[in-house]
């Protein structure tokens, strides 16, 4: 990766708790593992994609 800068990556610094089925988060935890990834990981793409694809249409 020689030439290659790698982007600093914004720290963590804050939480999000939410309530949820444990049906579905046992279900979503299970999925998250056999494609090797964390919930967490996935919860964070979904919001970066989320905000990406709506942040035109909220007023500031």
């Amino acid at each position: 990766m020689a030439g290659k800068k790698k982007d600093k990556k914004k720290p963590k610094d804050s939480q999000l708790i939410i309530r949820i089925n444990r049906v579905e988060r046992d279900q979503f935890l299970d999925i998250c593992d056999e494609m090797d990834t964390t919930a967490a990981r996935e919860i964070r793409k979904f919001i970066r994609k989320f905000i990406k694809k709506n942040k035109d249409n909220v007023d500031d």
